[in-house]
């Protein structure tokens, strides 16, 4: 290595030691980052608008001719909170950039040609004359209308030799905010998301983490959205609130995430050559693999009444612990045939899927050859003799009792739910004005109702662990070798690998 290069590299490596020094740790990939879009979410204290001051200002001071954008809704809340935060960071970290102030137009220029201009979105003649802009720090960005960001959006398309982006900073106020669908919901492969707390931000005194922690007690809700960095609810929740905040604090992420593949069979339904597939994002997140002998159930809700999730929760029937999840926007018909696989995945689960909307999922399930499906009593309109039924209906009689019945294990034992998407949807169940429990607007309710479904059929499965057999040593019973001649060659396969080969 020759002397340039040697002092390059040394000069790299001091400039990274002081970026880890004076940054937190969980924001420091972020100076890399080369997305659009560069989402922070977070609370108050958790440090994302100083990182966000810090990465404006590494790529003004080292990449010539920016014209970097910083703004809010209201151009007057600018001048005591960006402008005053970039103004010090420049003075701290950045003294020998030729830095030049102005303090009226609240413009920061810089030797290389870079600037940096502030205006608030409400500074109708003050955005019109600002031009060819190269990046933009959009603060408090749930203040903003989504048609505001759109315009903010268009401007960020000049030509430029280094990338563009747009930093969004916020606080998640609201559960139903365009934000949390445009970013969190919907997956944009030009969108970088980040969470954060005070618990990340190492330079927080030892007061002001104190001060932060009171609002457990004083304001449950303050806490969650301005500390936790939570969606914020408007209603009273269902579950407790505070209970779930601290769940979502320790979850541990699924152990495999993906679906099933397989081959079907001519007629269109059966299925063969069942195979497990990982895929990082896929609907299928899996918290704890099937147990030999142990027995699961699955509860499903389908998309209907407004809904556009299809969701399956699988329980551990012992423990009532969820163990896995399915959620995705599919047909009826690819759900149905996912939902098979998993219970076959899970030691031929009990499946108790909806009914609600459409029988399908049941009828399909039947067809395929799968038995052991949820039993529901139904009273004739005719004779008002009792029937059974497949499936599960949520209606004004049982959706109460399978709600309070999840409530009732929820307060004991929310430790068993592993999975984030289930539990933000606890804290967007709310009462609405007449008490009535129900996805506050905006929301989804699919992971609750599949949850709450799943552990009202457990009495339907058994509660033991099966004892192992050596394979070809399980004494087949009548109904082994009933189901044996009614199962399709999915089952069949299944069936060997829980009791062995049929005697011969």
């Amino acid at each position: 290595m020759n002397a340039e290069k040697m002092d390059r590299a040394v000069e790299a490596a001091q400039w990274y030691k002081n970026l880890k020094e004076t940054n937190n740790e969980a924001f420091l990939p972020l100076f890399f980052d080369q997305h659009r879009f560069l989402v922070l979410k977070g609370g108050g204290g958790s440090g994302k608008s100083i990182f966000a001051g810090r990465k404006v200002l590494e790529r003004v001071t080292t990449e010539p001719g920016h014209r970097w954008l910083v703004c809010r809704k209201v151009a007057r809340t600018l001048r005591e909170s960006c402008w005053a935060q970039l103004v010090r960071q420049t003075w701290d970290f950045y003294p020998q950039a030729g830095t030049k102030i102005n303090k009226s137009d609240m413009t920061i220029t810089f030797r290389n040609g870079s600037a940096i201009l502030f205006a608030g979105l409400d500074d109708v003649e003050k955005l019109k004359s600002i031009f060819n802009i190269t990046g933009i720090w959009i603060e408090e960005a749930s203040e903003l209308e989504e048609g505001d960001f759109n315009q903010l959006d268009i401007r960020l398309r000049t030509d430029f030799d280094q990338y563009l982006q747009m930093i969004i900073s916020f606080n998640p106020i609201s559960i139903t905010h365009w934000l949390k669908k445009r970013f969190f919901d919907r997956k944009d492969p030009r969108a970088r998301v980040h969470e954060s707390t005070y618990k990340d931000n190492r330079f927080l005194t030892q007061e002001a983490i104190r001060t932060l922690e009171d609002f457990k007690e004083t304001d449950e809700h303050y806490y969650m959205v301005y500390c936790l960095g939570q969606w914020g609810v408007t209603g009273k929740t269902v579950f407790n609130g505070k209970a779930v905040g601290e769940r979502l604090q320790h979850l541990t992420p699924p152990i495999q995430e993906g679906l099933f593949e397989y081959d079907l069979a001519p007629d269109g339904i059966h299925l063969s050559n069942i195979r497990w597939v990982e895929e990082k994002g896929g609907p299928i997140r899996i918290f704890a693999a099937p147990q030999p002998g142990r027995p699961y159930v699955i509860g499903g809700d389908t998309a209907g009444d407004g809904s556009d999730w299809f969701v399956a929760q699988v329980l551990d029937n012992i423990t009532g612990t969820q163990v896995c999840t399915l959620r995705h926007q599919y047909d009826e018909d690819t759900y149905t045939r996912q939902l098979y696989c998993l219970g076959l995945h899970y030691n031929r689960a009990l499946l108790a899927p909806e009914c609600n909307f459409s029988t399908y999922p049941v009828k399909l399930l039947g067809l395929m050859g799968y038995k052991k499906i949820y039993v529901r009593e139904v009273e004739d309109d005719f004779d008002g003799k009792i029937r059974h039924a497949y499936g599960f209906r949520t209606d004004r009689l049982t959706r109460p009792v399978i709600i309070a019945e999840l409530v009732r294990v929820m307060r004991d034992h929310l430790g068993g739910v592993n999975d984030k998407t289930t539990l933000e949807e606890m804290l967007t169940f709310v009462r609405n004005d007449k008490m009535r429990p129900e996805a506050e607007p905006g929301a989804h309710d699919d992971c609750i109702m599949a949850l709450a479904i799943a552990h009202y059929v457990r009495p339907q499965q058994s509660m033991q662990i099966a004892q192992p057999q050596a394979v070809g040593a399980a004494k087949w019973s009548a109904d082994m070798w009933q189901d044996w001649e009614k199962a399709g060659q999915a089952e069949r396969e299944m069936m060997i690998k829980l009791w062995g080969p049929p005697p011969r």
